[in-house]
């Protein structure tokens, strides 16, 4: 019987990559805050993963799972990006990307001590 990691690491592989994009998209959008007619964009994160799996891996392909965020105060210049939000969902997925890295080295942790026979 062989040890299959992507059976042992689950979807956290998938979700730390669609955490590695949407820091992408997050940083663009704080990036463009002053460039008129930006719209600021975000990803679904809970509708992307739930389209990546094993067979289908994460992909992000034309926007299809980018989205406009809609402002809570549109500017005359037509940019909707609102440092502020920007900002707090920049470090909130920041804190989940850490959470899931942390979950993937205890599960590494974890088999290795099984390997090892510990």
């Amino acid at each position: 019987m062989g040890l299959h990691l992507d059976k042992a690491l689950s979807i956290h592989p998938e979700a730390l990559r669609l955490r590695a994009e949407r820091t992408r998209v997050l940083a663009s959008n704080i990036a463009n805050e002053n460039t008129p007619g930006y719209q600021a964009r975000d990803i679904d994160f809970k509708a992307a993963l739930a389209s990546a799996g094993a067979d289908s891996p994460l992909a992000l392909d034309e926007g299809g799972d980018l989205l406009y965020r809609l402002p809570n105060h549109p500017s005359r210049d037509g940019n909707t990006v609102e440092l502020g939000v920007e900002q707090a969902e920049f470090s909130q997925n920041v804190s989940e990307f850490q959470t899931s890295l942390t979950f993937i080295n205890m599960k590494l942790h974890g088999l290795a001590k099984v390997i090892a026979g510990q």
